[in-house]
């Protein structure tokens, strides 16, 4: 079965709710929408403290090429606009605002029949991803439009589509595929069609045998479109990994997908690029597991953006009394957070409440050479060393031992016998060698 060759790891995949259907969470009173849920630039207000708005309606537009439009997720009042902590735990300029009722704008479809027909050309597909505020939504927020436009001097000839999820816990994008796979699969169409690419694939981890084989049978109803069972190994939903996984092509150094021909889309944004295109929907709600050993009803939810994850963790049953840490994310890759009142944003996959228990807490010592973050790191890095550097401010040399690679995906940390914070100690490195950089340029 296929997988990526160079290091990985094998975790518990505690998939604790795929079985549980997603439900609609109650929309909230108070909608808490930042204005930066993307990796570029916050997007500008476009509307006033005191002006009504519909939900769907556009109320911040992009700022730059890496922006992107925010809409209201709720029909109300704007009472306020002011800085409020965002899941990353940064402070974010927001709008507040108070519910009343579920007015949506005119034009969007609200309608659940399939639709096939792709009318768009690949410009108004573009223009119609900009325009809903599209991000990656497996994570990473990084505007979709972007992707869509090939540089000059690229060519893209294949579409991957990562409905991996190898992260423990998260089982959103899994539900996602079973429960609304024809809409993927048109989706999946429509960026074929924007890209003007003929072959895609949806790389799947064969720990989700129903998804695999729901749309095994469902894409043969669509032109060129594969469905490939992968071997679970974490970092696997890595685009780096992935693209090697399934058409065996290395992305160079410093490189990105297109550079070898891929352009690469989570499911979550495949279905939002559906939505927008055929439904006329931006981008305002998003599937979201809410899981943990301890809670009582782990699910997965339909989410409005700016709900505060308090009501997620309500309606699975309310915190546990064992709880030792709230993590925005999966265990791997996730931050901590500290206050619930938070709002769930564009990329907010899950909400993972870990039981006292389940915190590994070893004693940190000095690193013993056991070559172990070596073996696991999927980049082919030293990790120990790339640590070692930065804790000794050594930023020349780490630069030379291409830092910037990192996928960050914690597996050196993980596998770490002593204990030792080798992932934050080389994000460290990182942040301070794009300082340089950044200084050098200017």
């Amino acid at each position: 079965m296929k997988t990526f060759k160079k290091g990985g790891i094998t975790l518990n995949d505690n998939k604790l709710s795929a079985s549980s259907a997603i439900k609609k969470l109650a929309i909230p009173e108070i909608a808490y929408i930042p204005l930066q849920q993307h990796s570029g630039a916050p997007a500008i207000p476009v509307v006033n403290i005191n002006d009504r708005v519909k939900t769907g309606q556009l109320i911040a537009k992009a700022q730059g090429n890496f922006s992107a439009n925010i809409h209201s997720s709720v029909s109300g009042t704007v009472k306020d606009i002011h800085e409020i902590k965002d899941p990353s735990g940064q402070l974010n300029k927001s709008f507040i605002i108070h519910t009343e009722g579920d007015e949506w704008l005119e034009n969007i479809d609200r309608s659940t029949t399939l639709k096939k027909e792709i009318t768009l050309s690949s410009e108004e597909i573009i223009s119609k991803v900009i325009e809903a505020g599209i991000v990656g939504m497996g994570g990473a927020t990084f505007p979709s439009h972007v992707k869509l436009t090939i540089p000059e001097g690229k060519n893209a000839d294949v579409l991957i589509i990562n409905g991996v999820e190898c992260e423990p816990y998260l089982t959103a994008d899994h539900r996602l595929m079973l429960e609304k796979g024809h809409e993927i699969l048109v989706g999946i169409q429509i960026l074929k069609k924007a890209l003007g690419v003929e072959k895609a694939m949806i790389g799947i981890e064969n720990n989700k045998p129903d998804a695999i084989e729901y749309l095994q049978k469902i894409s043969k109803e669509y032109l060129e479109i594969d469905v490939v069972a992968l071997k679970p190994k974490y970092p696997q939903g890595g685009e780096k990994q992935l693209i090697k996984a399934l058409i065996n092509r290395e992305v160079p150094s410093g490189g990105l997908p297109i550079d070898v021909g891929v352009i690469v889309h989570n499911v979550g944004t495949v279905f939002a690029v559906y939505e927008a295109v055929q439904m006329n929907k931006p981008l305002f709600e998003r599937i979201v597991t809410v899981s943990g050993k301890s809670l009582r009803n782990p699910s997965n939810f339909l989410v409005r953006i700016g709900t505060p994850v308090s009501e997620l963790i309500n309606a699975t049953g309310g915190l546990p009394g064992d709880t030792g840490k709230i993590i925005n994310g999966g265990p791997m890759m996730g931050k901590e957070i500290s206050d619930i009142e938070i709002p769930v944003i564009k990329g907010t996959t899950g909400i993972l409440i870990l039981p006292k228990s389940e915190i590994k807490n070893l004693k940190t010592i000095n690193c013993i050479r056991c070559a172990k973050c070596v073996d696991a790191c999927p980049m082919g890095f030293e990790p120990y060393m790339l640590a070692l550097l930065s804790e000794n401010s050594n930023f020349k040399r780490i630069e030379k031992e291409i830092i910037m690679d990192c996928i960050e995906c914690n597996s050196c940390a993980y596998i770490c016998p002593s204990g030792r914070p080798v992932l934050d100690l080389i994000r460290q490195g990182k942040m301070k060698v794009k300082e340089i950089k950044n200084k050098s340029n200017n």
